[in-house]
Parts: C-alpha cells; sequence; structure tokens
C-alpha cells in the first residue's frame, strides 16, 4: 500500500508528532533532550521554519512550526534525525532507527484552532500526569510564551501576537488560556488529524488546501470551531 502524502504549503503551520520506536524512549537525560533542542534550533534556522511550541516527552515530541516553503518541513526532520538518532546509538550502544515510521504532521487553520493546538502541545506533560502544572515541565516552550524564561529560537505567530499590543501583555493573555480546560472534543479532533495527517481546520480551510494543492486531502472531523478557552 503506498504511503499516504504529508500536505504542506508555504507559511501554513503544521502540528509535528515523532514517537519512539514501540514507543520506546528516545531521551534519556538532560544531555539527550538538550542535544535534540540545539539540532532542532539549527535546523529551523537552516530551512528557515519558525518553531512556535514544542515539548519533548520522553518517548515522543511535538512541534507546532510555520515553513516559509512546504518542503523545507521534511529537510528540518531529516536534518535533525540524521544528527540525534546517531548520538543516541553511540552514546547507549544502539542501532537502527529510533523512531517509529514516519513522523505525523497535519496543517493547521490559524483561527480558531492555532492557539487550541498551542495548549494541547505545552499540556501535554499535565495530561500524562508528569507534573501538577506546565510551567513545572523544563522541556517544553510553556515558559518562553507566558514570559518566564526565553528561549532564542522560538518565533511568536502572528496569531499568538495578535493577543496583546506589547510583549508582556501577550504573555499574559497567553497564560490566562490556561485557566480553562481543552474540551474533550477538541483533543480528540487535534489528535485524530495528526494521527490521520490531515489538516486541521473549517470546510473554508479544507477549500483552500485542496485549491492550492490541487488535490483532496480529507478531514478527520468537520464541525464548530474548536474552542479557544
Amino acid at each position: 500500500m503506498p504511503r499516504k502524502p504529508r500536505f504542506y504549503l508555504p507559511d501554513v503551520p503544521v502540528h509535528i508528532v515523532q514517537r519512539g520506536h514501540s514507543r520506546e524512549p528516545v531521551f534519556f537525560e538532560d544531555q539527550d533532550y538538550a542535544t535534540y533542542v540545539h539540532w532542532l534550533k539549527e535546523g529551523g534556522k537552516k530551512y528557515r521554519v519558525s518553531i512556535h511550541a514544542f515539548v519533548l516527552m520522553t518517548n515522543h515530541i511535538h512541534l507546532l512550526v510555520t515553513p516559509a516553503q512546504g518542503r523545507d518541513i521534511s529537510l528540518l526532520m531529516q536534518y535533525v534525525g540524521r544528527r540525534y538518532v546517531p548520538y543516541i546509538n553511540d552514546k547507549y550502544g544502539k542501532s537502527g532507527s529510533i523512531w517509529e515510521g514516519r513522523y505525523k504532521a497535519s496543517l493547521v487553520q490559524e483561527d480558531g484552532y492555532f492557539l487550541t493546538v498551542m495548549r494541547y502541545i505545552e499540556l501535554n506533560p499535565v495530561r500524562a500526569g508528569m507534573v501538577e502544572l506546565p510551567g513545572h515541565y523544563r522541556w517544553s516552550s510553556f515558559c518562553h510564551n507566558v514570559g518566564t524564561k526565553k528561549i532564542s529560537f522560538l518565533s511568536p505567530h502572528v496569531i499568538y501576537q495578535g493577543l496583546g499590543d506589547c510583549e508582556g501583555t501577550r504573555e499574559k493573555a497567553y497564560q490566562l488560556l490556561f485557566k480553562g480546560h481543552l474540551d474533550e472534543t477538541d483533543l480528540k479532533r487535534i489528535r485524530e488529524a495528526w494521527q490521520t495527517g490531515t489538516p486541521l481546520g473549517n470546510d473554508w480551510f479544507r477549500e483552500k488546501v485542496e485549491c492550492q494543492l490541487e488535490c483532496k486531502v480529507g478531514f478527520a472531523k468537520r464541525g464548530r470551531p474548536i474552542k479557544s478557552i
């Protein structure tokens, strides 16, 4: 069976998920996380991929990024993988790929969806029971986006910038979004989108994507916009 294509467009955000082989760990100590972050930073610069949010979990990663050109996403992931996988194999006496197949990717509509996907990503450690609050987890973008610790390679998206007219206002407004819970329906829609590789958005977004790609892309689930709060 042929592989289902991944859909990318210039300047359209993408939610990326990559899991360890058989859900085995891909990070074992702080240096491993720091090494992955280093190559992610270098790859983002090299291939002009803006990184807005991320979380590095023990056995998988989530990224929310925007490419200058669609194919730049694949180049970024190849760049990181070709450096991080040998690092892990050499360090721990492993061999072969540490990842479970190809990474998953889903286009994300900006209006009504982007901020919710950011929260979905940064709340991963809380949902996993690893920490009580997202700010307690070291290897995510949450602290940067609420202004408590700056991460040099992260870029604010225009939707995030629309939260306020200055940096401090935006950071406070973003933090307030975490006072509410993510709706279970929204969680399900986000998961279905990245698991199936289909765009996350409304009918207008689907039609826009299909028009630009000149092909049918399908949707995991249609309906009302997911909630922002």
